[in-house]
């Protein structure tokens, strides 16, 4: 299994953060197919203020530079992910023209064994 951490910023815009919230409590059936499709296994996104922290588990094969034409095959995913990005904006240490971050691990602890 693979993990990845990205982040992003809601933008600074008067009911973003409730609307955001609103959709990821019932996201759309194609973007939950398109994410199974890419390989993905789980996916946690939390925020603090209007910062955004995904947290997502895929398969061995999952290739994050890839993975967007698997999630977004269908049109209403497409959808999904076009009204997402009206919500979102890129944090100051994301390269021009990047919404998503990806993030270095640094630590990993697994207590389970």
């Amino acid at each position: 299994m693979k993990r990845f951490a990205m982040t992003c910023m809601l933008k600074d815009e008067p009911g973003v953060i409730e609307k955001y919230e609103r959709y990821h409590a019932s996201p759309w059936p194609a973007i939950v197919e398109g994410n199974k499709r890419a390989g993905v296994k789980r996916v946690f996104i939390y925020r603090i203020q209007r910062r955004l922290f995904l947290f997502m588990e895929t398969n061995d094969n999952f290739d994050l530079k890839t993975a967007g034409t698997k999630q977004l095959a269908d049109p209403k995913a497409k959808e999904w992910d076009e009204l997402m990005s009206t919500f979102q904006t890129n944090v100051p240490e994301a390269p021009k023209d990047t919404t998503w971050v990806e993030m270095k691990e640094i630590h990993a602890l697994d207590l389970t064994a």
